[in-house]
């Protein structure tokens, strides 16, 4: 009997939502991400359907990248920049036909963002739904997240990680008619506690990194070979390591290859201010468009980007990854004597954002795994566990998939000041709800959800990884220290009985995140 393979790509990105500016820095990670990961995805996705590929891929898209991907204003913001991607690439074509070597190149990006806007005015610039009928359809299953992201076991509060879960829940109902069956823990971030606010949304699994499975007790007696269930009834999925390093890994992965596109050489960052201006992220910044012309050979003098090259040897890696699936499902059954199941979770911004090629990879090796081997079937971990419902009872370690395998990244002598602010506002979110059971109408229940809001936003996991690598740190802590002054604010006004209905209006139009959103979950 064959085995099972279960690659998963987790799609997220912070909440970063500024009507109050025409332009803003931060809010460019998303537009990146729609023109080189989401778009992509879909365009891949359409030519399994197209070609009667029998894929099955695992998508998470957190509550967070939903609200974003679905908010008026920021789709509207994402269409005018694409225009000026067209734009700028038109030009391009224009100044390089004779000055150097990048014409072809220019009329390449030209046709790839006149692609990512017809596929993107297509779906009516609703990528939520696009995502949802390839579910309908059976070629992907999406799992949800929490709420915000949250490092669920820093909270250290049993009423906020129910409140993560369960409005993530509630939230991914809103998007596909129907509730999640399995959820991507922030950070693969896991400890006992998280378990029963998963049990009572009704989840039926969740992926760990290597260490969380392989030192569960009793130890796993197949190791990350099949998941383990935990005395709550939950699945946890391992992740295989040696999968996951040989596209993720920095020193030996795929991406490094010197025939791929480089990240860095941007003509933003490298053509005159005014020239490019236009098409940057905000004004007066430098930034990335997307236009890129080098490939990843060493520096100085770094050569053109050849994408026929490219694409022989994204052609030539994905033949590689499978031969390596294949030999290792080989030698695993040899040595479990039962089916094998293998989970691969990715980043999805890897490809395509950070791995220019990463999509034609994607779509390669998936063809070539349904039609060139036996010895394992795609499958989501929902068809694993129809297929396999019995596995062993264990009880997994506490873990993440951050350095070190645990909590450092998010909770060192960078951010670890976030942590007694957050705990402060967690008890007073609890008092408020028990405060008020029955919220009754008007101004005061729109204050108390506003609260919650707030409280989500400042839990984000995204906000203490950004303070601890050093990168956009000035926002990063400026979120955090912004949605703990509204949530205060708010508290003591709901305690005075004195609402400032103006400045709640003003934060509602802002952080417009979770319209249904339920304080009662911190009761």
């Amino acid at each position: 009997m064959p085995g099972y393979f279960s690659l998963i790509l987790h799609a997220h990105l912070p909440f970063v939502r500024h009507p109050e500016h025409d332009k803003f820095f931060e809010e460019s990670w998303l537009y990146e991400a729609i023109t080189e990961t989401y778009v992509p995805l879909l365009q891949v996705l359409e030519g399994w359907r197209r070609d009667g590929v029998a894929a099955r891929l695992t998508l998470t898209l957190s509550p967070t990248l939903c609200a974003m991907l679905n908010d008026p204003l920021l789709r509207e913001r994402y269409a005018r920049r694409l225009d000026g991607l067209i734009d700028l690439a038109g030009r391009e074509i224009r100044r390089t036909r004779w000055t150097n070597d990048c014409h072809e190149l220019a009329q390449m990006y030209h046709r790839r963002f006149t692609g990512v806007r017809e596929t993107y005015l297509k779906c009516g610039r609703d990528l939520v739904g696009a995502f949802a009928e390839f579910q309908e359809a059976g070629l992907l299953e999406i799992i949800t997240c929490a709420a915000t992201h949250a490092v669920l076991p820093l909270l250290d509060h049993a009423p906020s990680v129910r409140a993560q879960i369960l409005t993530a829940c509630v939230d991914y109902r809103q998007w596909f008619g129907r509730p999640p069956r399995g959820i991507w823990l922030p950070e693969c971030a896991y400890s006992p506690e998280v378990e029963a606010a998963l049990q009572e949304a009704g989840l039926r699994w969740f992926v760990l990194d290597t260490h969380g499975v392989l030192r569960a007790r009793p130890a796993p007696r197949y190791g990350i070979c099949a998941p383990v269930f935990t005395s709550r009834g939950l699945a946890a999925f391992g992740r295989d390591y040696h999968t996951a390093q040989q596209v993720w890994s920095r020193e030996a992965g795929y991406p490094g290859d010197p025939r791929y596109r480089d990240f860095y050489h941007d003509i933003g960052h490298e053509l005159d201010f005014d020239y490019v201006k236009p098409c940057l992220p905000a004004p007066h910044v430098r930034g990335f468009t997307g236009i890129k012309y080098r490939r990843i050979t060493g520096t100085p003098g770094k050569q053109v980007y050849d994408p026929a090259e490219a694409m022989r040897a994204a052609n030539g890696h994905a033949t590689h990854f499978l031969g390596e699936r294949v030999k290792l499902f080989r030698r695993l059954e040899r040595i479990t004597g039962r089916p094998v199941h293998l989970l691969a979770p990715y980043d999805a911004e890897l490809f395509g954002h950070w791995w220019f090629e990463g999509p034609q990879f994607l779509d390669l090796f998936v063809r070539k795994a349904v039609y060139d081997q036996k010895e394992f079937v795609l499958a989501t971990p929902s068809e694993y566990l129809a297929a396999q419902p019995t596995q062993q009872v264990a009880a997994p370690a506490a873990s993440s998939w951050g350095e070190g395998g645990h909590w450092s990244v998010w909770l060192n002598e960078t951010n670890a000041w976030i942590y007694p602010h957050l705990r402060a506002a967690q008890e007073r979110m609890t008092a408020l709800a028990r405060k008020f059971p029955v919220h009754g109408g008007g101004v005061r229940k729109r204050a108390l959800k506003q609260a919650a809001r707030e409280l989500l936003l400042a839990q984000a996991s995204d906000w203490p990884f950004i303070l601890r690598n050093d990168t956009h740190s000035e926002y990063a802590r400026r979120r955090v220290e912004q949605h703990l002054v509204n949530f205060n604010a708010l508290y003591d006004q709901l305690n005075a009985g004195q609402i400032d209905a103006v400045a709640l209006e003003k934060l509602e139009s802002t952080d417009n995140i979770f319209p249904g959103v339920d304080y009662h979950h911190w009761a």
